[in-house]
């Protein structure tokens, strides 16, 4: 059975005011995550098709083709995974 895990290379967080949660994808799984959470959120906006805000669940995030995604104003790593299993799984 697939996981939210077998997805996610890393989790980081940022600094400064607003804490923001940045997952890495893994490399050999990354356009099939890209490609499922595109088809599952609203996009918001698009940039030269590289560059993705999105909104899934009243969360806006921005994703890059690259494998990165960058989650804003999450409580906690918890309900991040919570969130990524809802767009992956």
């Amino acid at each position: 059975m697939v996981t939210v895990d077998d997805y996610i290379a890393r989790i980081e967080g940022t600094c400064g005011e607003e804490k923001d949660i940045v997952v890495v994808f893994k490399y050999d799984k990354k356009d099939e995550a890209v490609k499922k959470i595109l088809e599952r959120a609203r996009a918001e906006k698009t940039i030269a098709g590289l560059i993705f805000e999105l909104v899934f669940k009243n969360h806006s995030f921005r994703i890059y083709t690259s494998g990165k995604a960058i989650f804003r104003s999450l409580k906690s790593k918890e309900e991040l995974k919570a969130l990524l299993a809802d767009l992956l799984l």
